[in-house]
């Protein structure tokens, strides 16, 4: 086997990989190459695999009429509709 792949990770990311891999049972390098592995080895692309699934019909996609309306904006729209949804909420859950 070669050594070839040196790879710059953060503090946190390196401990939760050693973690998880103590925790399997196994060396950082091995679940790090299964990993890598995995992520060669996909049939497809994920930009690929959404393609086809919206061609087969099989992914609903929509294009907003516009921009997302602002926080102002929403918060005019919903003036008055007071805590219905809340109590709504509380009441189901049995806190009413």
């Amino acid at each position: 086997m070669k050594q070839q792949l040196i790879l710059r990770i953060d503090r946190e990311l390196h401990a939760r990989l050693k973690a998880r891999a103590e925790v399997e049972g196994r060396s950082v390098n091995e679940l790090a190459a299964e990993w890598l592995r995995a992520g060669v080895d996909q049939p497809e692309p994920p930009r690929e695999w959404h393609r086809r699934l919206v061609a087969e019909g099989k992914l609903v996609t929509f294009e907003p009429d516009g921009a997302a309306l602002g926080h102002d904006e929403l918060e005019r729209m919903s003036a008055g509709w007071g805590t219905s949804v809340s109590e709504a909420l509380d009441w189901t859950r049995g806190e009413w």
